[in-house]
């Protein structure tokens, strides 16, 4: 264990914040063990994975973990499937990259998603048409309670757009320590979703591969969303606001040019980024901190700000959406 241990280079916005007490987890057991010394009792504790959906406001008072458990193991496999158990402390779009050259399809639209796979379903992150919910079959959570291991399937995950019961119910209560996803070997590729199609046409790729798929979606979201090494963010920091078909009508009667995609039955889902573009936010900059010059959707921080920075730009943003729309956003990025 270390103690005032400085977080700088494990949070994407790269703000100089301190914890507590910090400790690298690199197995089930390690935590077991962790947890059965009673380290975990009467402090704050948090879970660290690629530190990129995470926004400090002050130094953490507490414990990190930080989930550094490694592995992509194959458990099952037919002629058309494949299962692979990836470690927790994996990082994503490594985890995709190796599944695509492997030949495994199902995850390729969600390259470039920065993060720990342990974050994934938690988040239940997504892009491009595919969520991970789509390919999840199985994880396995330790409970900080007792240290006890709980295997969790798809309906026990209790997915939602951007949502799962570990933002909920079990929220701090444990760690995500592997995720199972089912890959296809003969994949049916997703190029309808945002510019993925015209991208591939662009390079002059009539019959796409699941590599092409996710060399495109690389191309997008790097002509689109900053680099947490050149300039610090947290990718997108608001949800897309799913509002009732009727709503959607009357601002559309206001906003001919509202985009709006059907979120099941009755709900509209509304572009967060449009939102905040069209009443005037993309590339302001105050201070240290702004929003970016080509997505809306992302705050960044431009080196010497706080976190206290971020969080008052963001509420500004909100209340001046809400003022607009009558919409009221909901932060993706976790602050603490």
């Amino acid at each position: 264990m270390e103690t005032n241990k400085n977080l700088y280079q494990y949070n994407t916005f790269g703000f100089n914040v301190m914890a507590t007490e910090y400790v690298s987890i690199s197995s089930i057991s390690s935590l077991q063990e962790f947890i059965k010394q009673g380290e975990l009792a009467n402090t704050s504790v948090l879970v660290l994975g690629g530190g990129s959906n995470i926004l400090f406001t002050s130094d953490f008072k507490g414990l990190i973990l930080h989930n550094q458990i490694l592995g992509i193991t194959k458990i099952r496999e037919d002629d058309n499937e494949v299962d692979i158990r990836i470690g927790g402390g994996e990082n994503w779009h490594e985890t995709v990259i190796n599944a695509i050259g492997n030949g495994w399809g199902g995850i390729e639209n969600l390259s470039l998603i920065p993060g720990s796979v342990g974050a994934a379903p938690i988040q239940n992150i997504g892009a491009y048409g595919v969520e991970i919910e789509d390919t999840f079959k199985s994880l396995e959570f330790v409970h900080f309670s007792d240290g006890s291991t709980q295997e969790f399937t798809k309906e026990d995950c209790q997915f939602g757009y951007r949502d799962s019961v570990f933002k909920r119910d079990l929220k701090g209560k444990g760690m995500v320590a592997s995720v199972t996803l089912t890959l296809s070997k003969k994949p049916s590729l997703n190029t309808s979703y945002g510019a993925i199609k015209t991208t591939l046409e662009d390079m002059s790729i009539e019959n796409p591969t699941i590599s092409d798929v996710s060399n495109a979606v690389i191309q997008i979201r790097r002509s689109k969303l900053p680099d947490p090494a050149e300039v610090g963010n947290a990718g997108s920091f608001f949800k897309n606001p799913v509002i009732p078909e009727h709503k959607y009508a009357e601002l559309k009667e206001l906003h001919r040019d509202l985009p709006g995609y059907s979120n099941g039955p009755g709900k509209i889902k509304i572009p967060a980024g449009w939102l905040i573009d069209k009443i005037g936010w993309k590339g302001y900059r105050k201070g240290s901190v702004g929003v970016h010059k080509d997505q809306a959707l992302v705050i960044v921080h431009y080196g010497g700000g706080s976190g206290k920075e971020v969080r008052d730009l963001a509420l500004e943003i909100k209340k001046s959406v809400y003022e607009n729309f009558s919409i009221e956003l909901e932060t993706e990025v976790n602050i603490l």
